[in-house]
């Protein structure tokens, strides 16, 4: 019997509709020859199963839906939400509590990842290299004279908990700083302010299950832009992405073990994606992905592709290590 798979899109962040992207790629990888899937749009309290043109509500009680000759379960819940709930842990508590298995990292693992800060610190505390930054609350004070002082010009601001490339700015003058906070601040309630990085960006994405780990190969990131923000994310006229990486074979690897041990040190689940500066020979972790853009412009299929390998299988290992 084929296993009934809710494929979640949409949720409460500024990327709901690249959510949307997301889990239709994944919808369409999917292999239908063992999974009937269905997509599940949240947004807010509003939760629905999109069949066609029509939407039926979902029960919240159990995590079903029913049409107008069944009530059907599902098996699996594979979450392609960007931010809040998907990503932060709050989605995957209410499916824990339902017995329901997931996709993504579980409850601590998924909001340690998604909050900068405290994901930053607590790699740095292992011995990993990341940027130095500063945390804002909504309310507090701050000395722009102070934070200059600290992380130097130009910099970096952008909500501290977000899923999204909304809100972020690199400020080059102190004048500047108020400004972006007060943007980044629209976006949430904390703001981290981190140190420039002047070098080259790359990232990893990787999966591990009970029976095995396939680390993908790295991608070099080069935006046509300042920064690899929203639309160099999504635009693909805006990036060049060079998959695999122009690099030697040596730094290759130190890029895929690096991801394989924070993979590990976060406990994470499913697909990941690690997010790197590298400048001279200094590698700087940026973050963690744990529900990694799967659009066909996202680097998780191109990595995919440039292997050899179907998405839909990497996606069956992702459902299978449940079971």
């Amino acid at each position: 019997m084929k296993r009934i798979i809710a494929v979640i899109a949409g949720g409460d962040s500024a990327e709901f509709e690249i959510s949307l992207q997301t889990a239709n790629h994944i919808f369409s990888n999917l292999d239908t020859e063992n999974y009937t899937p269905f997509l599940v749009i949240l947004k807010g309290t509003d939760w629905n199963v999109k069949i066609e043109d029509r939407y039926y509500p979902i029960d919240r009680n159990d995590f079903s839906f029913s049409t107008k000759s069944e009530k059907i379960k599902f098996d699996f819940a594979y979450i392609g939400i960007h931010g809040t709930p998907g990503e932060n842990g709050i989605l995957q508590g209410y499916l824990n509590l339902l017995n329901i298995p997931h996709s993504t990292c579980d409850v601590f693992s998924s909001a340690l990842s998604f909050n900068k800060h405290a994901c930053n610190s607590y790699l740095k505390s292992l011995g990993h290299t990341v940027a130095e930054s500063i945390l804002l609350k909504q309310g507090q004070n701050f000395s722009a004279k102070a934070i200059g002082e600290k992380l130097g010009m130009p910099c970096f601001v952008k909500p501290n908990a977000d899923g999204s490339s909304f809100g972020i700015s690199k400020v080059k003058k102190l004048e500047d700083l108020d400004v972006a906070i007060k943007k980044a601040f629209k976006e949430g309630n904390e703001v981290i302010i981190e140190e420039f990085i002047d070098g080259l960006e790359f990232t990893c994405g990787l999966v591990k299950t009970k029976k095995e780990s396939i680390i993908f190969p790295v991608t070099e990131v080069l935006p046509k832009k300042e920064f690899f923000d929203y639309e160099a994310k999504y635009d693909p006229n805006m990036a060049e992405e060079i998959t695999p990486a122009r690099i030697s074979e040596e730094l290759t690897v130190q890029f895929q073990n690096l991801s394989s041990e924070i993979y590990d040190a976060l406990k994470c689940k499913g697909i990941v994606r690690v997010d790197y500066m590298l400048r001279k020979n200094e590698i700087f972790i940026l973050e963690a992905n744990t529900v990694p853009g799967m659009t066909a412009n996202s680097f998780i299929p191109k990595q995919v592709a440039a292997m050899n390998k179907k998405l839909k299988d990497i996606l069956s290992m992702v459902i299978e290590n449940e079971f």
